[in-house]
């Protein structure tokens, strides 16, 4: 792990896998709180590393600390539940000598009900004499290759922190210096400025992106889904569906962007375009073992939801109870489908519920 001030989720992090885990390794990037006090309750193997606005080099220091036979990394606002630990010690016991690198979920966000909203697959554990290496200042990525074992193990982000400006300066003071941008710091940078509603800035770094020709295709997927967000804000509305479009002549159409389509139509109260993106993306199957970031909303509940809105709109009030039901199943406590339900009652389509 490499940590910077982290005493708020520090121990509950390293309690989760006490006792898993056959070594601890911490890496303090410049810590002036009790980060380290904590940390020395769990291990000895507590090292400094001075701070140089690159995350990889401060990754890789800590995987040349290591000596056991495989590596797993953390970061300090992330923890193994008891039943994804009871998988990992499974994991331990049956693991095949040539596994090189082992994927696990990342679960990054949760409802108010404790369901999964967003999720990718991302390398966890890797074998330390592959001299595997981080790659990238921000949003770095671990780079393996070899013979890859998807394990349905979670690794639940249980984010303290609030939205920090750190990664943006970090770009934008490389790109104040003149230093070569990857086509994936280019990706993540227009994140950074999404993230702050720098609408213009963010929509010019996906272009650069996008003109390379040589992303990744689920960042390419993406980053034309999120400059159509950029355009969308900016008032250019119609340029946002194009911009979206271009993503299905890379693959087939993700329930991400078919949502973003159906917005964009809701908002001219085009509801009957809406329609047909939403229904699209209610007929889409989930892709397993993807280290793409799913919008797990988009894929269950939200096509339904809104189709609910759309058909009442359009007076269709039998087929809105019908996708308001369908959503139900997914999130039924949650208070749009009762208030739904509720009017449904009050047009005599269903039954009141016995008191």
């Amino acid at each position: 792990m490499i940590v910077k001030n982290e005493e708020q989720v520090l121990e509950r992090c390293l309690s989760s896998v006490m006792g898993i885990v056959d070594e601890i390794i911490i890496v303090d990037t410049g810590s002036n709180d009790r980060t380290k006090e904590i940390a020395s309750q769990f291990t000895d193997h507590i090292h400094d590393f001075i701070w140089v606005n690159d995350f990889s080099a401060a990754r890789n220091f800590a995987f040349q600390q290591a000596t056991q036979e495989y590596i797993l990394w953390l970061d300090a606002d992330d923890i193994l539940l008891e039943e994804d630990a009871d998988k990992f010690r499974q994991l331990k016991n049956h693991l095949p000598s040539d596994t090189d690198a082992v994927s696990m979920i990342y679960n990054l966000a949760f409802d108010e009900h404790g369901n999964v909203t967003s999720s990718l697959r991302r390398n966890r554990l890797v074998k330390r004499t592959n001299n595997f290496k981080w790659i990238g200042v921000v949003h770095e990525y671990l780079e393996v290759y070899g013979n890859i074992h998807n394990a349905e193990i979670s690794i639940t982000h249980d984010r303290k922190h609030t939205q920090s400006s750190r990664n943006l300066h970090i770009y934008e003071n490389k790109e104040a210096a003149g230093l070569p941008f990857s086509s994936r710091d280019l990706y993540y940078y227009a994140n950074e400025l999404l993230d702050h509603g720098l609408w213009e800035r963010s929509l010019y770094q996906y272009e650069r992106f996008l003109e390379r020709g040589d992303g990744w295709v689920e960042d390419v997927i993406s980053a034309y889904g999120k400059a159509g967000d950029c355009l969308h804000s900016l008032g250019r509305t119609l340029e946002a569906k194009a911009k979206v479009l271009q993503a299905f002549a890379h693959t087939l159409p993700r329930a991400e962007n078919c949502c973003r389509l159906g917005y964009y139509h809701m908002e001219e109260a085009n509801y009957e375009d809406a329609v047909y993106w939403y229904k699209t993306a209610a007929a889409l199957v989930r892709p397993q073992n993807t280290q793409a970031i799913l919008n797990h909303a988009c894929w269950s509940w939200l096509p339904h939801l809104q189709l609910c809105v759309c058909y009442n709109k359009l007076g269709l009030n039998s087929l809105a109870h019908e996708h308001n039901e369908l959503a139900a199943v997914y999130i039924p406590n949650d208070q749009r489908i009762l208030s739904n339900r509720s009017y449904f009652q009050s047009l005599n389509l269903i039954a009141a519920t016995p008191g």
